[in-house]
């Protein structure tokens, strides 16, 4: 399995957080999810790798811990 970073490795998270929340801003619901799909396919060819892709999808799937499953 490839290592992923799974702690804060982000310059200025809250200014990006803003960035996302305003890109969503006014959309329908499905235009949000068309907009969070190409993002995410556009950070996937960032990575390029499937193994590490792969990964981080098992990441996501997994619950964070005290949430539900």
């Amino acid at each position: 399995m490839a290592d992923l970073i799974l702690t804060p490795n982000l310059d200025r998270p809250d200014d990006f957080y803003a960035a996302l929340i305003a890109a969503h801003d006014g959309l329908s619901d499905d235009e949000s999810a068309a907009l969070n799909a190409r993002l995410i396919l556009i950070l996937a060819n960032q990575v390029g790798n499937a193994e590490t892709l792969t990964a981080a999808l098992q990441a996501a799937a997994k619950a964070p811990e005290g949430a539900a499953a």
